[in-house]
């Protein structure tokens, strides 16, 4: 039998069904009904163990890869995954889907979990474990069949050099509006490439490092990415956001890209108890009283209380009152916690996409 074992001593029985070995990692849940394809390739997932709390994963299958026709040549977006391969290092379920039922589904999820060397385990009550880790907090965890004499502290890591692209990539969209937003991506998910080159933005990829003011590249904004780790040890990225601030350039930012930019900002972030993952999380516009059922997945949070006076809270967390959003009060600067391009979830919040272009 393979086991779950948490950090403090706590062990869970239950089945493997991926790949052989090990997967040691931070365990988090996410409460998602659907979206298991998204999750599984959202580079933000890079170095944790996921836990999912709807027992129903993997009953929908795997659909083969397919481009997205938004775009001239962009053979690394796809139509459903989020990036060409799962980043997470395992996955904890209640229940097996043995068979699936789709008429996109080609495998399932059992097979795809071992192409890609993922391991797996089932017949957990992920219930019981995600009520564990709300009490407890984040907590790093090993599936295999003997726990870790000695756990790395890997909460606060530097991961987004390990998803970040090496080289620059330019994105032309099928019908462009002539504007260009320079990306940086730190580990991005398709559906905000999608959501760019479907509005007609022509996208400039960059690495997590390359500052876009050094290129000989014209572009109207810059954008800056979610990804995984601890926002603090992405120090290249942020010196490019304070640029963008000190250049009054229009600048959107989604997860830890809004960390990102708080930091650019002078304030800081923190470290929450386990964080947001899901598509259900409902926040509130501060300024008109909105509110939209969003999809999250992040593990650090804007410290409100270091923002400056020209910086304000654009959206709160309803169920904690966590910061959702932060803006500059005068310039075309802003970012969201959330994930406005959803994938999986609900799409409330896409029109932020079109308030960005309008910007540019």
């Amino acid at each position: 039998m393979t086991k779950l074992f948490l950090a403090d001593g706590q062990e869970f029985t239950g089945t493997s069904f991926g790949a052989e070995g090990d997967a040691v990692g931070e365990v988090v849940f996410t409460t998602g009904m659907t979206g298991y394809l998204e999750v599984l390739t959202d580079p933000s997932y890079f170095g944790q163990i996921v836990i999912f709390t709807f027992p129903l994963i993997g009953n929908y299958g795997v659909p083969k890869p397919k481009n997205f026709e938004g775009c001239k040549f962009c053979p690394g977006v796809d139509k459903t995954f989020e990036s060409p391969k799962i980043w997470v290092r395992g996955v904890v379920i209640a229940e097996e889907s043995l068979k699936y039922s789709h008429s996109t589904a080609a495998k399932t999820f059992q097979k795809w979990l071992k192409e890609q060397n993922i391991p797996a385990i089932s017949g957990v009550d992920t219930r019981q474990l995600t009520q564990i880790l709300r009490e407890h907090g984040t907590i790093l965890g090993k599936i295999g069949t003997t726990p870790d004499k000695k756990y790395v502290d890997e909460l606060n890591g530097r991961f987004v050099p390990s998803v970040s692209p090496e080289v620059i990539e330019i994105m032309e969209p099928e019908n462009p509006i002539g504007k260009t937003v320079a990306f940086i991506d730190c580990g991005a998910k398709n559906g905000i490439f999608r959501n760019f080159l479907k509005r007609g933005i022509r996208v400039i990829r960059l690495p997590f490092d390359q500052n876009p003011f050094e290129l000989n590249e014209k572009f109207d904004g810059i954008f800056l990415s979610n990804g995984p780790g601890d926002p603090d040890t992405v120090t290249e990225t942020i010196e490019i956001a304070r640029e963008a601030i000190h250049r009054k350039i229009p600048t959107f930012g989604i997860c830890l890209g809004c960390q990102m930019l708080g930091l650019a900002s002078n304030g800081k972030t923190k470290k929450m108890k386990y964080g947001h993952r899901g598509v259900n999380q409902p926040v509130r516009d501060k300024q008109s009283g909105r509110c939209l059922i969003t999809t999250q997945n992040h593990g650090f949070e804007v410290d409100e209380k270091s923002l400056s006076k020209n910086w304000e809270v654009w959206f709160e967390n309803l169920n904690d009152g966590s910061v959702e959003g932060i803006r500059h009060k005068t310039l075309p600067i802003s970012a969201t916690q959330f994930h406005p391009e959803a994938c999986a979830g609900p799409e409330d919040a896409e029109y932020l996409f079109d308030e960005f272009v309008k910007q540019l």
